[in-house]
């Protein structure tokens, strides 16, 4: 639905769907520009019910929403596997941004992969599987290795299995336990980067430095920012590519696409139409932070500059609590908790280390991975 200008001071309440970590900095950078928050989540101890509203339900029942709508001026959301009837729903009583088209094409793999060559992102060789006859011709066609990939609800490394050769095509059927999937070649690629890109809703758009990432076990482990020995020519890139795909989608908000930098190319992975664990440095790293300029772009303001004070590195809490005093004796050191209550393979927190000098960035980034056996 089209969206009216910035409302009055008592009414700029705004409602996120869902209730993790990224709600909860939303919140907290939004605070500052006299914004307020409203939470739905089904868990009664999300984290961002300890800064704000917390409504709790399920994101299908419609009483429920028509309830947690009442009062707002906007409304986000702040993972990708929000139902899309729920976002479709809530925008027909308050403006939703990024809009349901958005997450209509981030939480479908299939859908993905479309919106990226239709705007001309390149992407891996892929192919659609429905059956265990469509794995089989897809690992042919593909080719391997390749990576096979379930169409919704995968993230942080699951509902994925790499096909080696071809006596993993029965092992891949029999683990993911059938389903609709995306098999894709697998890229031998020289980093892992991403852009965070945010668009505001008259079309203003920016966008932070590249920034290169290190997975283990699918899980996000830590970022360094900007991504080191970053070209001019990569970043154009990366910006145009961004740009084609936010256009497309009349987008508004913040985007992450991370990409395989291969031969000085980049080659696109997957999409979150969100707020983006790859941009949790920019709070202390950069002069507007991704949360902040998240908040400005669904509520037309100006947004705030993007680009990189000095350089950083963002190391992700899993599992285990870190010692805040032993973080906090590091000068250059940012502690984030979230609040959740520890399980294996969870992000808890995240430590940034922020800096002029990189070389001291990358030392104590070396020292604490080893600390923390990352």
């Amino acid at each position: 639905m089209e969206s009216s200008s910035l409302k009055p001071q008592a009414s700029r309440l705004v409602g996120i769907l869902g209730g993790g970590q990224l709600g909860r900095m939303l919140a907290l950078a939004g605070y500052p520009l006299g914004f307020r928050f409203r939470f739905l989540d089904p868990n009664p101890d999300a984290p961002a019910g300890h800064v704000g509203e917390l409504h709790v339900g399920n994101f299908t029942d419609s009483t429920t929403l028509d309830r947690f709508a009442e009062g707002l001026s906007v409304a986000t959301f702040e993972f990708e596997n929000v139902p899309l009837d729920a976002a479709r729903r809530l925008n027909e009583r308050v403006p939703v941004y990024p809009p349901p088209a958005a997450l209509d094409a981030g939480q479908d793999r299939l859908a993905e992969k479309h919106l990226f060559e239709r705007v001309g992102v390149p992407v891996p060789p892929w192919s659609a599987v429905d059956t265990h006859a469509d794995l089989k011709s897809a690992a042919t066609a593909v080719g391997l290795p390749a990576v096979m990939k379930t169409r919704r609800l995968g993230y942080d490394g699951k509902g994925q299995f790499v096909l080696r050769d071809p006596a993993d095509v029965d092992h891949a059927w029999e683990t993911l336990a059938g389903g609709s999937f995306v098999l894709e070649k697998f890229v031998p690629f020289d980093r892992e980067v991403s852009i965070i890109a945010v668009r505001r809703r008259n079309g203003d758009t920016r966008f932070y430095p590249l920034v290169e990432n290190h997975h283990r076990l699918g899980i996000l482990r830590w970022t360094r920012a900007p991504a080191p020995n970053l070209s001019d020519a990569l970043q154009r890139l990366a910006e145009r590519h961004a740009t084609n795909v936010l256009d497309a989608l009349s987008y508004v908000g913040v985007l992450a696409i991370e990409f395989f930098e291969k031969d000085g190319d980049l080659i696109a992975n997957e999409m979150a139409p969100r707020v983006h664990n790859s941009g949790h440095w920019t709070i202390e790293g950069a002069r507007t932070s991704q949360f902040t300029n998240h908040i400005r772009a669904i509520f037309d303001l100006p947004l705030g500059d993007t680009s990189a004070v000095g350089h950083s590195a963002m190391l992700n809490i899993i599992g285990t609590p870190s010692e805040p005093a032993e973080c906090c004796a590091v000068p250059e050191a940012h502690l984030h908790l979230y609040g959740k209550a520890p399980r294996p393979e969870r992000k808890l927190g995240h430590l940034t280390f922020q800096s002029p000098d990189a070389n001291w960035i990358d030392t104590l980034l070396a020292e604490w991975r080893a600390k923390w056996r990352e």
